[in-house]
């Protein structure tokens, strides 16, 4: 493996992005996706390269929450019920790497909706969870994330927020595992088409490994999200703009 600046460079900033993701019940693969972008990452790595550094950090990001107390078992089971067979559909699509970007730009702007319509939300009491539209939600949800290869937690935390069906580490919680499903099934869908990952995923692991442990810990037991919320907000708004714009 080649430690050329460009990727030295790359290789620092993973850990501070998992770290971001994971302290709000992320798993990082928008912002993977968007920094393996800037770096110029072949396309063809990218997708299955950020539902692997998902799966781990989404994993290890569910654990503190769950051990912290904040998953709400019937929040996330309908959710997963829509989205993890369609994730899997949208797993075995291509796209073009154009569109590809474009699409991704878009979606990280859920993320920063997040950010803006989550203001006092923890402090009402959820509502009741209606169970149809729950798993139509997720279904959508699923295939996108499947398709563009993100676990789809960036738009399913303003959709629970702006229904009021979940707090704020509620909803981190279902997130998070609601990521890892579709992550697993998504890359079990490319898995199909064979894997195409690089020499140096094993040590984008480990790098997104510490920061995910570090940030979901300090997240579900530590810190205040919206703090964190914010940073990641400008975050993703440069990633979008990158995205969209160039």
């Amino acid at each position: 493996m080649q430690f050329d600046y460009n990727l030295t460079v790359f290789f620092l900033l993973l850990p501070f992005v998992s770290f971001l993701y994971s302290s709000v019940g992320h798993g990082g693969a928008s912002g993977y996706l968007a920094l393996m972008a800037l770096f110029s990452f072949p396309t063809e790595l990218m997708k299955q390269t950020a539902l692997v550094l998902n799966l781990f950090v989404a994993g290890i990001t569910f654990y503190q929450y769950y051990r912290g107390g904040h998953f709400n078992k019937n929040l996330f089971i309908y959710f997963a019920l829509g989205s993890i067979p369609t994730s899997y559909l949208g797993g075995l699509w291509t796209i073009d790497p154009v569109l590809y970007k474009k699409i991704l730009g878009f979606l990280l702007i859920f993320a920063i909706a997040r950010i803006l319509f989550s203001k006092n939300k923890n402090a009402e009491e959820p509502k009741l969870i209606r169970p149809i539209i729950a798993i139509l939600i997720g279904a959508t949800i699923g295939f996108f994330s499947g398709l563009i290869g993100i676990g789809g937690g960036i738009i399913l935390s303003p959709v629970i927020l702006l229904l009021h069906w979940g707090k704020m580490k509620e909803t981190a919680a279902v997130s998070a595992l609601f990521i890892w499903v579709n992550s697993f099934s998504g890359l079990l869908g490319q898995w199909t088409s064979g894997l195409n990952l690089s020499s140096s995923s094993a040590f984008m692991i480990v790098l997104a490994l510490l920061g995910g442990a570090l940030g979901s810990y300090v997240g579900s037991s530590k810190w205040n999200n919206k703090r964190l919320e914010y940073l990641l907000a400008l975050v993703l708004t440069t990633a979008a703009i990158k995205l969209i714009l160039f």
